[in-house]
């Protein structure tokens, strides 16, 4: 690694721990190193190495590239940053200012517990790839497993939760005006 990339890890292992609302011991307890090396890795006065990366990188639920913000490799394919709000991660899959917006998003099974369903203008499309989703809509709950899709107007009171025991992840597409995601599926005739 070079010395510049190096001396970037501490403080990007002290914000992804601050993210996730984390203590050291809570991170020691979690990856069995020891709270004085994690300090010392977070305060840059202890080097890091691929023994103490690849558990801290696991516990994070992020790509040891991301943890040491690797440089690009040459690749031509487009890799998005994610997004980490209140324990859950946000890929973003579309590039496009407006209009459909596409996520990947995992919620891990620590996820804090959120009580309230919000409304706003839109509509969104979800399909559960692992694990379970909870999808509170006002009144109404629903159960979704992998392979199972919901799509609701955001305007009524939503709140999208991990229904498991393990990390849930799903891809979600959002329309911010009301976009609908429209599913044509076309037959042909054929001629006898």
């Amino acid at each position: 690694m070079a010395k510049e990339t190096l001396a970037a890890v501490g403080p990007r292992l002290r914000d992804l721990r601050q993210q996730r609302d984390l203590i050291l011991t809570q991170v020691a307890e979690t990856t069995g190193i020891s709270v004085s090396t994690l300090s010392r890795l977070e305060s840059g006065t202890r080097k890091p190495t691929l023994e103490l990366l690849l558990p801290l990188a696991k516990a994070y639920q992020v790509s040891l590239d991301d943890l040491v913000d690797a440089p690009e490799t040459g690749d031509p394919r487009v890799r998005s940053r994610p997004i980490v709000r209140n324990g859950r991660t946000h890929v973003p899959l579309s590039r496009r200012p407006g209009g459909l917006q596409a996520f990947k998003t995992i919620i891990g099974a620590d996820e804090p517990e959120h009580t309230e369903q919000k409304t706003h203008e839109g509509y969104e499309w979800l399909y559960v790839l692992s694990g379970k989703v909870r999808l509170l809509l006002g009144e109404h709950e629903v159960l979704l497993e992998p392979g199972e899709v919901a799509e609701f107007d955001t305007r009524l009171p939503h709140l999208v939760l991990n229904g498991g025991t393990e990390p849930a992840e799903m891809i979600s597409i959002f329309g911010p005006q009301g976009e609908r995601v429209h599913v044509r599926a076309r037959t042909t005739g054929r001629s006898e």
